[in-house]
């Protein structure tokens, strides 16, 4: 495996699980010095055993969460090259069902924790020329149906991460998000075993399965890396195909045919 990041330090948070866990370990395999951030001290204790992991177990919504995030990493590792926003919740209500609580929730966890780290974060990273990675969804690019507090956060996400490498390109310093699709994480695992989801989901995806975590950190790992050291801005969905095509799974379109059949032979 390459040493990409041997010398470097990098933060990510929501490192306990899921795809934040597959990249922290990525990571480390790679060689870089991690801070990993979680508010579920169980996730932490499952990462490999490493001198140059530093586990945190905090709430990145905390008000002082920032600063204290940032002086833990100058403290163990004495610079920040990489930030990778990745802590979120997910599962929202619909819009008709949600409550300014619930808007609130999504917001705070999924996009407004994010723009106050990566602010405490940026003289930091201006000093080593670093880059920040964001966890999108494709949910932030795209019209779906349900999940109107998370799609409205995500939506954040995109945009602030535009917003940021245009503003701080000049100063050498990178952004770019990953936006996923239908990834298989403990925290999915639930819902997508149900057939609706099946149907919904898979039925409109290209490659026809889920991805995993390990796929995705593949792709956020390159974004941190010097392999993409001209790309700044960009939104990489990592869907399976499902954003970027029109398509139905045959077993979908028989569905269909089968009830618009029934629907108009009865009529």
């Amino acid at each position: 495996m390459p040493q990409r990041f041997e010398g470097r330090s990098v933060i990510v948070t929501g490192a306990g699980s899921g795809i934040g866990k597959a990249i922290t370990e990525r990571l480390l395999t790679e060689g870089a010095a991690v801070l990993a951030v979680d508010k579920v001290p169980d996730g932490l204790r499952t990462l490999p055993t490493s001198d140059r992991l530093v586990t945190h177990n905090q709430d990145v919504t905390e008000e002082d969460a920032p600063r204290m995030i940032v002086d833990l990493c100058l403290r163990h590792f004495g610079k920040i090259h990489v930030l990778v926003n990745n802590a979120g919740v997910g599962a929202a209500p619909r819009l008709h069902d949600t409550s300014d609580a619930d808007f609130d929730r999504y917001i705070d966890i999924n996009l407004r924790s994010m723009f106050r780290l990566s602010r405490e974060a940026l003289p930091h990273l201006k000093r080593t020329r670093g880059n920040v990675l964001n966890i999108a969804s494709v949910m932030g690019t795209h019209g779906m149906a349900t999940q109107a507090p998370y799609a409205a956060a995500k939506g954040g996400v995109v945009a602030f991460t535009r917003q940021f490498a245009a503003e701080y390109g000049p100063e050498g310093v990178r952004a770019n998000a990953i936006a996923p699709g239908m990834i298989l994480t403990p925290g999915t695992a639930g819902r997508f075993a149900t057939g609706a989801y099946q149907a919904r989901l898979i039925g409109v995806t290209p490659l026809q399965r889920y991805g995993s975590a390990e796929e995705l950190a593949s792709a956020a790992v390159f974004f941190c890396s010097d392999d993409a050291s001209y790309v700044t801005g960009q939104i990489l969905a990592v869907d399976g195909g499902a954003s970027s095509s029109i398509f139905i799974s045959d077993p979908i379109a028989d569905l269909w045919a089968e009830k618009y059949d029934a629907e108009h032979s009865s009529a």
